[in-house]
């Protein structure tokens, strides 16, 4: 009996603290794929998210990532797999915030409960001023060489200039 209590307790624990493990601004989902049809538990899914540049306004990322299914990907016990797509486009003039130095993190998000995590870092082509975005997947002990990346050059946009991304660069 006190063994039940012991998972019992352990697993309220884990529900309790999944919330604050969640990322604080979270992109919008745009659609999910079903990928592998289960069943009896939750079926495997690709997911299409889009999260606008944190620093650089009139740049978003579009980005797909696989959903684990059935009952250990519905809880969250189970490790996300590595692979992310990732398409980044300027959707308005762009107006960049902050120097910001090359490789600097834009989003982050958990692939497992502890040690798995996928990134985007943006950095800057600054002899062509091309924004350059990078998504790719650590952990702990072992990352993942699975990455992709996109491109952003910098246009006009109606009648206002193009910044150069290079006089951003610390």
């Amino acid at each position: 009996m006190s063994l039940i209590r012991t998972i019992a307790a352990a697993a309220m624990t884990i529900c309790m603290a999944a919330p604050a493990l969640a990322q604080s601004d979270d992109p919008e989902l745009l659609f999910k794929k079903t990928t592998v049809w289960r069943l009896l538990s939750p079926d495997a899914k690709l997911a299409t998210y889009v999260i606008d540049d944190p620093d650089v306004e009139g740049v978003a990322c579009y980005f797909t990532v696989p959903e684990i299914g059935g009952w250990s990907g519905w809880a969250g016990f189970a490790e996300e797999r590595s692979e992310t797509s990732l398409a980044c486009r300027q959707t308005g003039p762009v107006k960049i915030k902050a120097k910001f130095e090359q490789g600097v993190d834009i989003y982050q998000q958990r692939r497992s409960l502890f040690f798995k995590k996928m990134q985007i870092v943006r950095g800057c082509d600054p002899k062509r001023n091309v924004l350059v975005y990078l998504a790719y997947t650590d952990k702990l002990i072992e990352g993942s060489p699975q990455n992709s990346t996109s491109t952003v050059p910098i246009m006009p946009w109606g009648n206002l200039p193009a910044p150069k991304c290079g006089e951003f660069l610390k």
